[in-house]
């Protein structure tokens, strides 16, 4: 079991606070629609939209609004075909950011996306800047109160790829291909889980403290604030003992 950057723990704080402001909803349907325009709207057969739909499950999303965002997507309803984008650049301190979006209007996602980057002190940069230094993975988060030793065995036993400990529990590295078997493994056999998602999983973290770490989580807030952008990854590290006084001055 090793040790992990705090990005997953510090993107599930975020996760919590977007869906407090009801910004998750917005992007919820969103990723709904495409999934199920991409792959069908049956669930079971449609590992993207599953996830998307135990997502939305997890956020309190009205059956209603799954429904209706499922229709988009199969064309039994009214709405915009969203179409896939990925930004790269970089943030204060040469962090690398990995931007997924899904927009009807592209021009205005990219003018978005730069003048945040710009205004924060960083960059848009060509596409595969930054890409290289992230990897696609599933990401299985149970809290800190669970058995390690048990965990760690079952998981193993179910294909994952490693165990890491977090600043508030342990997260379960798995191939995207593998995620669905062993979610379902890991779930059958008690273990409950907290958080599940593909994420782009950092190889190298950048550490940042002071004024540097202060831009960077407003740049991430920025962007996530736009109702285009579904995901941002970045590669910076934030120390215990750093993230303590940053969370105080909020």
């Amino acid at each position: 079991m090793s040790g992990h950057s705090k990005w997953s723990t510090i993107k599930r704080k975020k996760g919590a606070a977007d869906a407090k402001r009801g910004k998750i909803f917005t992007k919820l349907i969103r990723e709904i629609a495409t999934a199920a325009r991409m792959g069908g709207g049956e669930v079971d057969s449609n590992p993207r939209l599953r996830l998307a739909v135990d997502k939305a499950r997890a956020a309190n999303m009205p059956k209603d609004n799954i429904a209706r965002g499922i229709a988009k997507g199969t064309g039994a309803g009214e709405g915009e075909a969203y179409e896939e984008v990925v930004y790269e650049g970089y943030g204060p301190g040469g962090v690398a950011v990995y931007i997924d979006a899904l927009t009807d209007n592209k021009n205005r996602t990219v003018g978005d996306v730069r003048h945040i980057l710009t205004k924060s002190g960083g960059n848009l940069g060509a596409n595969g800047c930054v890409a290289y230094l992230f990897t696609k993975r599933g990401v299985l988060s149970f809290a800190a109160d669970v058995d390690p030793d048990g965990l760690m065995e079952a998981a193993l036993d179910g294909g994952a790829e490693d165990i890491v400990e977090s600043g508030d529990g342990f997260d379960v590295i798995v191939s995207p291909t593998d995620f669905d078997a062993l979610k379902d493994a890991l779930e059958q056999a008690g273990f409950k889980l907290e958080n599940a998602e593909i994420s782009m999983e950092p190889s190298t973290t950048v550490e940042i403290e002071g004024e540097v770490a202060e831009s960077m989580l407003r740049l991430t807030d920025a962007l996530e604030e736009l109702d285009d952008v579904q995901n941002v990854y970045a590669n910076f590290d934030i120390s215990d003992e750093e993230m303590a006084r940053l969370a105080a001055l909020e």
